[in-house]
């Protein structure tokens, strides 16, 4: 029979494309840790040899070489003996790529399990990539190549669909999307008695994102029993995405164990000691035995008498189940601060440049953008107290200012390595906004520059007068239309233009050793994205943009929070502030207002996003279901905060927001690089596949179906007398 208690590790690795020795000693970090606690059974993040975000270069078959050359130095450790371990790794098999976890025990390979169900939505492609395996619970051989099989004593090992048994229990793996599937595969592992089943996840990080997470994971044992052992990856691996780690144990739909979200640590490993009797008594309690009697699913099992649960062990009274525990969730406003702030260490430390800079303007925007780095400078300087040596290293080689002596406040690394710079116009920007940039720079302790570029706008702007003899003016100033965007934009890039060009010298001017140069934010949220409210190639053109798929309200919580939780008084006048872009003159009646501008609220852009995106609705579909939800005739309930319009305003801006998506499409082909946070991101080179270019909308028959339910809409409501 064997033992009944099982200590098991899973964990969270901050892995990175193609970084192939860098992210073999993470794994084998993880499994000696886990090997330190006990544990008899390691499981790591999806596809952890190569990162998960390799893309493309999955169809190079030098990531097919370098992975198998990675295992075959992996498997000669003996110090990774001595544990069963689930490592994730592609493989090419019979001219097919298979996203693969390979088991492995001693030196050697017990099976090649390949992923059956891919994950192929939003901001997945793994069928561009890999080949499902779609014969589940059938097996055929895989041929190793020499340096592998020299090492495995055999030339072939099983590559399918198959489960390990040892003397006291059975384990099977499942790979990230299979838990999400409708008949996800450890519902007939657990009918054919697997106790314990490991999920290896590339998941990446979205607001509100979590709590969902937790319940299908809790769920995958809550019905069937066992236990469930869940790994991701954690921190920037080269791309949009920040996958947020969160590595859990969970025994019948309890957690028992469960890692951190948000991390600067490399490598996390999480264990607990587990009871299979829980899981069998467990199974015996609920609705299972008849379904698991007549279920023809069948695994091949591979025996191995290496022991999970030696019966020695059940005499050491020191050694008990781990108990369950309340899973933790962060509020969204903390989500964004640690999604951000890890985001950004993450890739200033792994791009080699000096640090960043932030084109203030005044407003929430940039504002949330500046505290991000802010977040990020605390996040480092809590890791630093902690004593964490690849953050220490990190923060020594960035603060070249002081010569690698380590800042005692993120204040005092934010000015190391963060410039802010605010870039007025007499006219245009008023004395508020620029004394918000000045305090919120102070607040935080950025290198702050502050100046003007009327001498460049008027440079630019005599082109025009001297080549065309032709004096463009604004609108407030009896200029026409085109004549008012022509030197709004015209301000707007010369912006663009001026903060790469103190990102690259700043460093220098500044006397840091080395020079380097800083990687410029962006900081237009994702409404002003989806409308296009923003010149193409200004400062919303960046190097990456922290905040480019969170919408506005979310903005202002997280700003909220950040008066509190970072003690930043400064804040609340970002709060109170009228958005304004503040590229037309101020005058005694006028001061330029972003959602007068741009004919709708940012609530009603939120609401526009995420039923285009999320609800698939196009135009006709989103006017049939705006007319409900903003109905001006529906009665108030406590808690409705949609708003009140009539059928034809409600026609209008869906038909004016539709507008302008459709003619400021082609910004989204060059929007700047944005961790993704939102399922409604509008990121036309990584989210959003659609077309650029679009014929008139006013002409179009979307519209034409609008304007007739209209009519009967009306004629309706005339005939009650409304």
């Amino acid at each position: 029979m064997g033992g009944h208690l099982v200590t098991v590790a899973t964990c969270n690795l901050n892995q990175w494309v193609l970084d192939w020795e860098g992210n073999l000693n993470r794994i084998v970090e993880s499994i000696h840790i886990a090997k330190a606690a006990g544990a008899r059974l390691r499981v790591g993040p999806e596809l952890e040899i190569t990162g998960y975000s390799a893309l493309d270069h999955f169809h190079e078959l030098d990531v097919y070489t370098h992975s198998l050359e990675m295992l075959s130095i992996l498997l000669q450790d003996e110090s990774t003996h001595g544990i069963l371990l689930d490592i994730g790794m592609p493989i090419l098999h019979r001219n097919l790529r298979y996203n693969c976890r390979v088991i492995c025990l001693d030196g050697k390979i017990l099976l090649i399990r390949p992923k059956m169900w891919l994950a192929n939505d939003g901001n997945y492609r793994e069928m561009r990539h890999f080949t499902p395996w779609m014969r589940p619970r059938e097996t055929e051989l895989f041929h190793l190549p020499k340096m592998l099989a020299e090492l495995q004593g055999e030339t072939h090992v099983l590559f399918g669909d198959a489960v390990i048994s040892t003397p006291e229990t059975a384990f099977g793996a499942e790979t990230c999307e299979e838990l999400f599937t409708p008949k996800a595969p450890h519902i007939d592992m657990a009918l054919d008695g697997v106790e314990i089943i490991t999920n290896s996840s590339g998941s990446h990080f979205t607001l509100r994102k979590l709590d969902t997470r937790l319940q299908l994971i809790m769920e995958a044992t809550r019905k069937s029993g066992g236990v469930y052992l869940y790994a991701n990856q954690q921190g920037c691996d080269g791309e949009r995405l920040y996958f947020d780690g969160c590595a859990m144990i969970i025994v019948n739909g309890d957690i028992v164990a469960q890692g951190s979200q948000f991390g600067l640590k490399d490598v996390e490993v999480v264990t607990a000691t587990v009871d299979l009797e829980e899981v069998r008594s467990y199974r015996a309690a609920i609705s299972r035995g008849l379904q698991a009697a007549t279920s023809d699913a069948r695994y091949q099992r591979i025996q191995t008498p290496f022991e999970l649960a030696p019966e020695d062990d059940d005499a050491d009274i020191e050694k008990r189940p781990t108990l369950p525990m309340q899973p933790r969730v962060h509020p969204v406003e903390e989500e964004i601060a640690l999604s951000g702030g890890c985001y950004l260490w993450d890739y200033l430390r792994r791009s080699g440049t000096a640090g960043y800079l932030v084109p203030l303007s005044g407003g929430i925007d940039s504002c949330a953008t500046a505290v991000i780095v802010y977040s990020m400078c605390r996040i480092v300087m809590d890791a630093v107290e902690e004593e964490n040596q690849q953050v220490i290293e990190d923060v020594k080689r960035l603060c070249q200012y002081s010569q690698g002596v380590l800042p005692k406040t993120p204040q005092e690394l934010c000015n190391q390595i963060f410039t802010t710079i605010y870039m007025g116009m007499k006219k245009q920007s008023s004395r508020d906004t620029r004394q918000r940039a000045k305090d919120l720079a102070e607040a935080i302790g950025s290198h702050h520059v502050n100046l003007d570029i009327d001498e460049v706008y008027e440079a630019q702007k005599k082109l025009v007068v001297n080549t065309l003899n032709f004096e463009p003016r604004f609108e407030v100033e009896g200029g026409s239309n085109q004549e008012n965007l022509t030197l709004q934009c015209l301000q707007a890039r010369i912006r663009m233009v001026t903060a790469y060009e103190f990102g690259q010298i700043l460093p220098t001017a500044r006397g840091r050793p080395g020079g380097g140069s800083l990687l410029v934010l962006g900081s237009a949220n994702v409404g002003e994205s989806l409308r296009g409210y923003l010149t193409k190639y200004d400062c919303s053109s960046a190097d990456i943009n922290p905040i480019g798929s969170i919408d506005k309200a979310d903005l202002k919580r997280f700003i909220a929070w950040a008066e509190k939780e970072f003690d930043l008084p400064c804040l609340h006048e970002f709060l109170t502030a009228v958005p304004t872009a503040e590229l037309e003159p101020i005058t005694e009646n006028y001061v330029q207002s972003d959602e007068a501008d741009m004919g709708m609220t940012y609530e009603e852009l939120t609401t526009f996003g995420r039923l285009r995106k999320l609800n698939k609705l196009g135009p006709f579909a989103m006017f049939q279901r705006l007319v409900h939800d903003w109905s001006i005739d529906r009665k108030h309930v406590e808690g409705d905060t949609a708003p009140h319009y009539t059928p034809a305003q409600v026609a209008e801006k869906v038909k004016r927001f539709f507008h302008f998506y459709a003619i400021n499409r082609h910004k989204m082909t060059t929007l700047t690089p944005a961790l993704h946070c939102n399922d409604y991101s509008p990121d036309d080179n990584r989210f959003d596949l659609r077309p650029f270019l679009y014929p008139n909308f006013w002409k179009s028959w979307s519209f034409k179906r609008i304007d007739m339910e209209l009519k009967k809409i009306e004629k309706k409501r005339a005939s009650k007398g409304k």
